[in-house]
């Protein structure tokens, strides 16, 4: 979404931002319950995350993703069937690679690695593609829409 660089740049920061806020909480009330401090570990460890996210959306799972949906979408598709398609590679690109992200950070290098980051893909999926798909995108383009209304 977006007509320049700028534009989609600030599309890419805003969804990133909030999915990576929507699945911090998910996987601190996953791993840690709910507690009264899960707001002062979100602050903590939302950050990481977020530039982990960030890079990886922008510099290869991004890339990766609107090619593989360029495969799908024809010129004449219509829009919700290329948002859908879109999003649909993103959230798998961005579970792979977060969820080893997420791995990594709570079992270190151990023997344990493969089976956490296996678990961890199944369950970030299941959650990340309806909070994408129902909550996240319609959010941030509905923001993004009043921020730079489309010119007529």
């Amino acid at each position: 979404m977006g007509t320049n660089k700028t534009e989609k740049f600030i599309f890419t920061l805003m969804m990133c931002a909030c999915m990576v806020l929507g699945m911090t909480i998910y996987n601190m009330v996953l791993i840690e319950g709910f507690s009264s401090e899960i707001f002062s570990n979100l602050l903590y460890d939302y950050w990481p995350g977020f530039i982990v996210a960030l890079i990886l959306d922008l510099f290869i799972v991004g890339k990766i993703a609107k090619y593989i949906a360029g495969k799908f979408i024809k010129d004449n598709d219509p829009v919700i069937k290329r948002i859908l398609i879109i999003s649909f590679c993103m959230v798998c690109g961005m579970v792979l690679c977060m969820s080893f992200y997420g791995a990594f950070i709570n079992v270190g290098f151990s023997p344990i690695l493969p089976y956490a980051y296996i678990n961890a893909v199944w369950k970030n999926f299941i959650v990340a593609l309806p909070l994408n798909l129902l909550i996240v995108s319609p959010f941030v383009r509905n923001i993004f829409l009043k921020l730079y209304p489309e010119k007529c």
